[in-house]
């Protein structure tokens, strides 16, 4: 369990650093490209990233899932013919999916409102083959647990698109110069990526061997099912885009004032929801290859184990994030966008993090445990309530439909998840007293938090009233959660301690023996 910790807190801590390189890097966008540029590459981009989902989306967990469980029955010559099958597959598909966007230019180009965005697709096609090599040796990586390579050839890969990025934009460029640059750059750094995580693979002992029958058939059978569900849901947010503003407008909303509410839901408010799935898919990372080999040795016990802990984990790192946006959430807006509404959408949007949390986990749990054609039924279930919900909740909820939408798909999604658990594996859990625990936590720790910040707005500035709303946040759901037996408070104090002493101990025998 400690080694599993540890892995998690490294992805944790890749994850966090990538992003906020990608986060300083829209920022120089915006600030050199401008608007008109970044707009026509980012709708460019959304084309490009739905043919990457297609290539990319489930083979590589289906791959880490294969390979952990070759290892886990010492069977790991395998892995190099699989390897080897999967990359040639994904060659192929990455070719027929580039003549696809050439031979049909004009359905391309219809689909796109500017000429312009076309230009960009194409120069970003050659990133679809290198990252179909990129997916394959990194779902063979993650199946052997190497994660640090896993999370470092990640990390390289945007460091490399922020490096290149920066020395070929200008603001003295045209916005169409700017966004076909960005194309390039695109293409240039997947093949740093690929190159670098192929001698990655190559330095960790993997190995690519001759090409095999009998790997290919259940590689497309069971990464089809995630691919499917994952360009799914690149279609939702499209389909959101076009339902909300128009049942908005139906409603009495000018146009622009339509777009204005849709713009601060799915724009501001909705992308801090999805913080707390930074931890929860760090734990997905690992469980995959975790429980892959446990299912191939029969290991009940662990499964079950693992499933138990991972809910129970999911759980409270989801609601230590109620008190925050349920006690703060306005002086978030203001402090982040300078925006009320967006932090007011925020409060009212605080508990769907719960659901969300354990739809990432239960979705995960059961694509490593084999699952992924129920686990695809699921999802589409959720993803039909959440477009019923969206165009019926607006005439009674308005902007607020999107959030009620949303966390009643995770909810639904999560239910049925969590009964297909039960079902197929010998874990016992029970979801409604811990979650009966937390609404007596978030309460509390929610109403003190927004007293203080409340209190200390007349005494602080913002940011500094917002750190102190956090460490009450946090402070009061923990200490209330291990009154509660929600967390073993006693169990991390006492493994820190053990920690520093056994830290001491080394030291000390290294000065004795130096």
């Amino acid at each position: 369990m400690k080694s599993l910790f540890k892995t998690v807190a490294l992805i944790t801590i890749f994850s966090v650093l990538t992003r906020i390189a990608g986060f300083i890097f829209r920022i120089i966008l915006s600030r050199e490209v401008g608007a008109e540029g970044l707009g026509i590459y980012q709708v460019a981009f959304s084309v490009f990233m739905v043919l990457l989902t297609i290539i990319s989306s489930g083979l590589p967990l289906i791959i880490s899932r294969l390979t952990a469980g070759y290892n886990a029955k010492k069977e790991g010559k395998k892995e190099g013919h699989l390897v080897s099958v999967a990359i040639l597959y994904t060659v192929v598909l990455s070719v027929v999916l580039c003549l696809i966007v050439l031979l049909c230019k004009g359905l391309f180009q219809s689909i796109f409102t500017d000429e312009r965005c076309y230009q960009i697709l194409i120069v970003l096609l050659p990133s679809l083959i290198f990252s179909s090599i990129y997916c394959v040796v990194r779902g063979a990586m993650w199946g052997n647990d190497n994660y640090f390579a896993l999370c470092i050839s990640e990390f390289y890969e945007q460091i490399v698109r922020i490096l290149l990025g920066v020395l070929v934009i200008g603001s003295s460029l045209s916005a169409l110069e700017n966004a076909l640059n960005l194309g390039i750059t695109m293409s240039i750094a997947c093949f740093l990526s690929m190159v670098f995580a192929i001698l990655l693979f190559f330095y960790y002992g993997g190995k690519i061997k001759k090409l095999k029958k009998g790997y290919l058939k259940p590689l497309i059978s069971k990464s089809t099912p995630i691919t499917l569900m994952r360009v799914a849901s690149s279609f939702i947010q499209p389909l959101i885009a076009l339902i909300i503003p128009a049942r908005l407008i139906t409603l009495g909303y000018t146009n622009s004032q339509a777009m204005s509410l849709y713009g601060v839901a799915m724009g501001m408010t909705l992308p801090l929801l999805f913080i707390s799935t930074t931890l929860i898919g760090s734990l997905s990372t690992v469980l995959v290859p975790d429980i892959s080999k446990a299912v191939a040795q029969n290991d009940e016990k662990h499964i079950s184990n693992r499933i138990n802990k991972s809910i129970s984990f999911a759980l409270i790192i989801s609601s230590l994030f109620v008190p925050l946006f349920l006690g703060m959430g306005e002086s978030i807006g203001l402090f982040l966008y300078d925006d009320l509404l967006s932090g007011t959408l925020l409060q009212s949007a605080s508990w769907v993090v719960i659901p969300l949390g354990l739809s990432n986990i239960t979705s995960s749990l059961l694509n490593s445990l084999g699952y992924e054609k129920k686990s695809f039924i699921n999802f589409i279930v959720g993803a039909v309530a959440l477009f019923i919900a969206l165009w019926f909740l607006p005439e009674l909820l308005g902007i607020n439909s999107i959030i009620w939408a949303m966390g009643i798909d995770y909810t639904i999604t999560s239910v049925l998840n969590l009964f297909l658990l039960k079902k197929k594996t010998k874990a016992e859990f029970s979801i409604l007293p811990d979650l009966l625990k937390i609404i007596i936590v978030v309460v509390p720790s929610s109403a003190l938090t927004s007293f203080v910040t409340s209190l200390l707005s007349y005494v602080f500035p913002l940011f500094i009233n917002l750190v102190i709303g956090a460490i009450v946040a946090v402070v009061s759901f923990v200490l209330l959660a291990s009154a509660l037996n929600l967390i073993d408070l006693k169990s991390i104090v006492y493994f820190a301690k053990s920690k520093v002493k056994i830290d001491k101990k080394i030291k000390s025998k290294k000065t004795k023996s130096a």
